[in-house]
């Protein structure tokens, strides 16, 4: 099994900055990344339907010959995570907001999390709030469309500089002092965020936490190694739509096909 490729899933392109991270800690392993592009954006789906999906791309990737799965997506991880858990015996890692660190990092007291409506309105988002950090104020920022305009128009757009405007202008009034990026898009336009908030505003994402409790997974399941370095990248929507997308965001060519769970 330790030949076999992680599988990574996100709705979208917005996983490749987990992505990154992962080959970044571990190079040696075979990646298989899964943009679910066709019904993208997930942010604004019922919690019933993300389920559903998640679950039946969770099968179909262990049946790929998967030996473990990352759910790259912090909507997906919110609305479908225990139920994906429930459905397959995969090692899964999946994403949350870091609120814990957040909370640990905040000096003002106040912390902002943006992230898509779906995520924030989880119960699993509730429950990290009050485990963690239920002495602060947090300010949950909901950003309908902002994931979507960073894939569709490009990090550096009108339509995305227009939204962060929006979205981020709540936290710098309101003091917070640490960021959480609740959506994997959002690493792309972090230097945007940074630049709307007060100087030393601390911006926190889940990469690099996401890698190294994948790289003790494996160790653990003496799963670890194998592969070759290979990476392949596929959508379940057109491949000629998102291929320009995935260049431009990874920094170079990538062949994408379509695969369809």
């Amino acid at each position: 099994m330790n030949k076999q490729s992680i599988a990574v899933f996100d709705s979208g392109l917005g996983g490749l900055t987990v992505l990154r991270a992962l080959r970044g800690r571990l190079p040696q392993e075979d990646y298989f990344y899964f943009a679910d592009t066709r019904f993208l954006p997930y942010g604004d789906r019922p919690e019933a339907f993300l389920k559903e999906r998640g679950v039946l791309i969770a099968e179909a990737l262990a049946k790929r010959g998967a030996k473990a799965l990352v759910i790259a997506c912090n909507t997906a991880t919110a609305a479908a995570a225990e139920a994906i858990r429930a459905a397959t015996a995969l090692p899964i890692v999946a994403l949350e907001p870091g609120v814990k660190p957040a909370a640990a990092l905040s000096k003002t007291g106040v912390i902002g999390v943006l992230a898509t409506t779906r995520t924030l309105q989880s119960e699993r988002f509730q429950r990290l709030v009050g485990n963690h950090a239920n002495h602060l104020r947090v300010l949950a920022q909901a950003c309908p469309g902002l994931a979507e305009a960073i894939e569709t128009q490009g990090p550096h757009s009108p339509q995305v500089a227009a939204l962060l405007d929006a979205f981020v202008a709540p936290l710098a009034a309101a003091g917070a002092d640490v960021v959480v990026l609740g959506c994997t898009h959002y690493p792309w336009v972090a230097e945007a965020i940074a630049r709307r908030m007060p100087v030393g505003v601390t911006l926190l994402d889940t990469g690099e936490p996401v890698a190294r409790q994948l790289e003790r997974l494996l160790s653990a399941t003496n799963l670890i190694g194998g592969g070759s370095g290979q990476l392949r990248v596929a959508t379940s929507g057109a491949p000629n739509k998102v291929i320009a997308t995935v260049d431009r965001l990874w920094g170079q060519h990538l062949a994408v096909e379509h695969w369809e769970p």
